[in-house]
This record gives structure tokens, C-alpha cells and sequence, in this order.
């Protein structure tokens, strides 16, 4: 058993990397498809007894409800900034029941069950911090630990190394999990492109309503090959000047 932890910004300011190729409603429908994708994989899954999530966004309680969840404001923890939040908030849920944890984001479109799952039996087996980490290798896109094991959160750049580092440091045992359906992450428009390629995975979600053979969907792919033609084109002039 296990309960999880999710940071929700708020929806209006979510995906601003993604201005040029979606308006402000678009950019928020988005992060809310994302959003129910991940807690309907949670809220769904045998081994989750509890879902908390932390946002400040005004349409964050009825999120919450729909999945069984529970909604902290940020008020209510009496601290700002996305790593002293999590921190506050993992030693309180913590502190009242000896399930590990999962603090993940909400930009994970294609988890799934399956990864949950790996991600328990791995945190199970080590006894200590699992880092489950980006495309690149670089960011942290889930965490889970026990009360034992509380890292030093240290979400941003490079944060997987850093997270690894002080868990290291502090005696714990640590393992990175790289698993696609925790690795694609949604900022910019090189992981869209990522997760469109891939919505016929899943083509039930509520990422794939809104972008899978849909009038948007289109737009974005027309967009997103526009911008892939304009990049080879620059690539192909710096070749011609260095040659």
C-alpha cells in the first residue's frame, strides 16, 4: 500500500513553454487532461489508499473530489515554492500513516498502472529513495521513500543528480527508474511532439480526447512540423557555413 502526493499548479499559468503553439485555454485544457490521466491512474490503482493534491488553481477541489482525493491549499501549508511545499506536505501525510509515498507531477500523460506498480516493487525492494527520472536523465518526474527516507527535495535543473547526491549523502539506498510512461513529461514542444507520437497507447485517456484526431490535434501537429522543418533549415545553413 501506498498513498501519493501531487503538486497541481495553477491551471490558467500552466505550459506557458508552450505559448507559441497554444492559446491560453488550450494551454489549460491541456494541463487539466494531463492532470485527470494521472489521478484516474492513480485513483485506480489497488495499491493507492490515499491522493493528496496541493494547488492553489480555484477548480482544484472538484478535481480533487472527482478522484477521491484530497485538495491542500497552498495557504494551508503555510509555505510557498514547489520543493518547501512538497517537503511540508510529505512529513504531515507521513506522519499519519506508515504507507510510502509517491510525489509525482501532474504533466505525465502516459502512465499507467503498470508503472505505479514497478515503481512500488522497487521502492519495496530497496528499502529507501527511488528517483524516476525524465527523458534526458535529468529531471525528476516522480519520487518515492518512505518516513525513513524523506529526501531533500530538490525539484528544477538537473534535479535527478541532485536528488541521488543528497540521498548519498544522507545514507540512503537509491535507485533511478527510467519507465516511458514517467519519463514524458509535457513543457516543452519537443515532449508534445513525444506524447502525441504515442497517444494511440492510450487512446481512451483524456490526453487523447483532446488531441487524437481532433481539430486541435491537427493544428498542433502542423505546428510542431513547421517548427521541426524551420529547425532542419538552420541546421542545414550552419552546416554550409562550417564546411
Amino acid at each position: 500500500m501506498a498513498q501519493a502526493l501531487l503538486p497541481l499548479k495553477d491551471l490558467v499559468q500552466a505550459k506557458t513553454r508552450l505559448s507559441g503553439l497554444l492559446r491560453p485555454s488550450e494551454r489549460r485544457a491541456l494541463a487539466q487532461a494531463m492532470a485527470e490521466d494521472v489521478l484516474e491512474v492513480l485513483a485506480e490503482h489497488p495499491a493507492i489508499t490515499q491522493i493528496t493534491l496541493v494547488s492553489d488553481d480555484p477548480g482544484a477541489e472538484l478535481l480533487a473530489q472527482k478522484y477521491g482525493a484530497a485538495c491542500w491549499s497552498e495557504n494551508s501549508l503555510a509555505c510557498r515554492g514547489l520543493n518547501p511545499l512538497m517537503q511540508c506536505a510529505s512529513e504531515q501525510l507521513l506522519s499519519r500513516s506508515e504507507d510510502p509515498l509517491l510525489v509525482l507531477h501532474c504533466d505525465l500523460p502516459l502512465l499507467t498502472g503498470d508503472d505505479i506498480s514497478a515503481v512500488l516493487a522497487s521502492q519495496r525492494a530497496l528499502d529507501g529513495l527511488v528517483i524516476a527520472c525524465d527523458r534526458q536523465g535529468r529531471g525528476t518526474n516522480l519520487l518515492a521513500f518512505a518516513a525513513g527516507t524523506v529526501p531533500q527535495f530538490s525539484f528544477g535543473a538537473d534535479s535527478c543528480a541532485r536528488h541521488e547526491a543528497s540521498a548519498r549523502s544522507a545514507g540512503f539506498p537509491v535507485a533511478i527508474l527510467q519507465r516511458e510512461g514517467i519519463a514524458v513529461d509535457v513543457d516543452e514542444p519537443a515532449d508534445l511532439q513525444c506524447v502525441m507520437n504515442r497517444l494511440a497507447i492510450k487512446p481512451h485517456s483524456h490526453t487523447a480526447a483532446l488531441l487524437l484526431n481532433t481539430e486541435l490535434g491537427a493544428r498542433i501537429a502542423l505546428a510542431l512540423a513547421t517548427l521541426a522543418g524551420s529547425a532542419h533549415a538552420v541546421d542545414d545553413v550552419n552546416r554550409g557555413w562550417h564546411s
